[in-house]
């Protein structure tokens, strides 16, 4: 067995046979190349009372590392590894740049706690312990996120034989417990416009509307897409014949500048769709995309690449800023009276609201917006039907009466 055996420390005389003094035996083997590092690694092993007990405890070591189940935990930090983690789930290409930027959010609340520890030190308990002081300041959902790149990371070091265990594979999530009073008087806080608000907000975008308000409002209200897909919309996803429109991609741009955007899948397969669109809006759509191209025939810099609702000034034929459409409804709901605290996504609850309200079910309106389920719509739903549930009973009731009679 190639290696060597040392003894440390050991102050007996030279001719005595056996050590009185208590120095221990250590050993030092090669165990192969890090996959991390990609230089050679060696096992040390220390404090055997006999140079017998160090070879037996090299030869276990060494058989390990002939049949391939030998692991040599790395002295690499989460700091460090967690970079190199980064890089290799970016550089995969199937994940998003949105995702991997929250990914990198994630790690980073992470840091705090792990960042100068090596991998291998990094224990269960330690690990929980983590997780329940980041409940303190985090929801949920946010908690959820950072326990699965935390998963992620440590999953990725057994694998690559970084450390042994996964100090996260038991680890549980801390919930807020919510008492029986919070739960019997907690109601989802939904802000939608009804449909007597809706008609007047559309009717403020028309009247007193900057370029493309009216349009662009009036879309997202009638069709319940977010403003992503809106921003992302382009001419060949709008058929005129069939009256539809094709949802197939959404924007992102974290740096807010024009030339920065990028478009991107869905997050589901299920926010893939076709919306059916009324004809007086198609039509509406038809004569803007008159207007546009005739726009685009005088600006010989015009970025053509087809986006419906782009820009028309400086910049033109760019996507809109998603910020710029918060900012045109603030100041249109101001004008309207109506509540300022709404926003584009406010819209697609009203959608919601006054499809339940012509009697839509639940299912074709979560089909409609590109949902396999949520909360919020749910609730939306729940709340309109309420009265016509009420009704309904009642209708029964006065039936069976009817009988009693």
């Amino acid at each position: 067995m190639p290696g060597s055996f040392r003894q440390r420390g050991c102050t007996c005389p030279a001719e005595r046979k056996k050590c009185t003094c208590g120095a221990t035996w250590s050993f030092r083997i090669s165990a192969g190349k890090n996959p991390v590092t990609g230089k050679y690694d060696y096992e040390e092993g220390h404090g055997f009372k006999t140079k017998k007990e160090a070879e037996l405890a090299a030869a276990k070591v060494y058989t390990q590392i002939k049949e391939g189940t030998y692991v040599k935990e790395s002295n690499v930090t989460f700091q460090e590894f967690s970079q190199q983690w980064l890089k290799l789930y970016e550089s995969t290409g199937k994940v998003k740049i949105s995702t991997v930027r929250v990914r990198k959010h994630e790690v980073g609340r992470l840091l705090p706690f792990f960042a100068k520890l090596r991998m291998r030190d990094i224990s269960r308990q330690r690990y929980q312990e983590a997780l329940i002081s980041l409940k303190d300041n985090f929801a949920d959902n946010t908690l959820d996120g950072i326990h699965r790149t935390g998963r992620m990371i440590f999953k990725k070091a057994v694998e690559l034989d970084v450390i042994k265990i996964d100090p996260t594979q038991y680890a549980q999530v801390p919930k807020t417990q919510k008492t029986v009073e919070e739960l019997e008087n907690s109601e989802v806080a939904v802000k939608y416009l009804e449909k007597e608000e809706l008609a007047k907000f559309i009717k403020a975008a028309k009247d007193y509307g900057l370029d493309r308000d009216y349009l662009i409002f009036k879309t997202l209200a009638y069709s319940g897409i977010r403003a992503g897909e809106l921003c992302a919309l382009k001419w060949r996803d709008v058929d005129f014949e069939l009256h539809t429109i094709n949802i197939t991609k959404t924007y992102y741009n974290p740096s807010n500048t024009t030339t920065g955007y990028h478009l991107l899948t869905p997050k589901t397969k299920s926010a893939v769709r076709r919306i059916e669109l009324d004809s007086k809006l198609i039509g509406e759509l038809k004569e803007y995309k008159q207007l546009q191209d005739l726009l685009k025939s005088q600006n010989p810099e015009y970025y053509d690449e087809g986006f419906v609702f782009a820009k028309t000034n400086k910049n033109a034929g760019y996507p809109e800023y998603i910020k710029i459409i918060e900012n045109r409804m603030a100041r249109l709901l101001k004008i309207a009276g109506l509540n300022e605290s709404l926003t584009p996504h406010s819209l697609r609850h009203t959608h919601v609201s006054l499809l339940t309200e012509a009697g839509a079910e639940l299912q074709e309106i979560m089909d409609r917006l590109g949902h396999r389920d949520d909360d919020t719509t749910r609730y939306v739903y729940t709340h309109v039907t309420k009265p016509k549930k009420k009704e309904a009973s009642q209708r029964f009731s006065n039936l069976m009466e009817s009988l009693d009679a």
